[in-house]
């Protein structure tokens, strides 16, 4: 399909795929395990999927960062020294995904889409409570560390960056509600940083964006409320199918066989 045109059939696919995407992070985290796949399940070629992917979770990234910074749940002075390298981070990640061929790109996204949905599936009660004792010159090292690499992954491909954020903080000692804080301002600025990069390149495809952010904000509303009524254990076994299923049609679609 040519996704220059408008398929309101699409458009519907993302929106619903969207929902679900807000509605699982809100609770579980990962969403973007759900919207990137979402989009290349469509067909949607890769550069352009990442794209406009990134796109739609700035809108998310950013909401959630205002939030957490205006209940005092983020370590702003730790941050201002870890959103540089961040930043360079993000910036190296997705020029080194934008030079690269489709038909190089399509299979590591593919692996690091399984290697991913593993490691977040995998991963349980951290950050339950606080160990945090203050800033150190080992921890800002190890912290510098991670916001560079995980910031060169979220430029390259992105989905999982949060949950990744958040564990590197809990293991320096920050609760999970700090964590999540500290991880939704880098997330933010590693957003931004490649989505503009994609702007300035042409990857992405506005309409099918907004309207994933659009199902996004849907999904994280009701999300929030599922929580407290239901628990994180539910949703993670719902990403957990839709995810597999996402991932095993593009496997499938990459060997020709859907």
């Amino acid at each position: 399909m040519d996704f220059l045109s408008l398929s309101w059939e699409y458009l519907l696919i993302t929106l619903c795929g969207g929902f679900l995407s807000g509605f699982i992070d809100s609770i579980a985290g990962g969403g973007g395990l759900i919207s990137l796949p979402v989009f290349l399940a469509m067909g949607m070629p890769p550069h352009y999927a990442i794209g406009t992917n990134k796109f739609a979770a700035t809108f998310g990234s950013g909401i959630s960062t205002v939030q957490f910074m205006r209940a005092g749940k983020v370590d702003t002075g730790l941050m201002k020294k870890l959103v540089p390298f961040t930043f360079i981070g993000a910036a190296l990640g997705c020029l080194l995904m934008l030079h690269m061929s489709a038909a190089v790109l399509q299979p590591l996204v593919i692996a690091a889409l399984v290697a991913v949905a593993i490691f977040v599936f995998s991963r349980r009660d951290l950050g339950a409570a606080s160990t945090y004792t203050g800033e150190t010159k080992k921890k800002l090292i190890q912290a510098v560390a991670f916001a560079f690499a995980i910031g060169i992954y979220d430029g390259f491909i992105g989905p999982g960056t949060g949950t990744f954020l958040i564990i590197a903080f809990a293991m320096i000692g920050f609760d999970f509600v700090v964590a999540a804080g500290n991880a939704k301002v880098l997330n933010f600025v590693s957003n931004v940083t490649a989505f503009c990069l994609f702007i300035y390149s042409g990857k992405v495809l506005y309409a099918y964006g907004l309207t994933m952010a659009l199902g996004i904000f849907i999904g994280a509303f009701f999300g929030s409320r599922m929580a407290i009524r239901r628990g994180s254990g539910f949703v993670r076994v719902v990403m957990m199918t839709v995810t597999t299923l996402l991932i095993g049609k593009l496997i499938l679609q990459y060997l020709g066989l859907f």
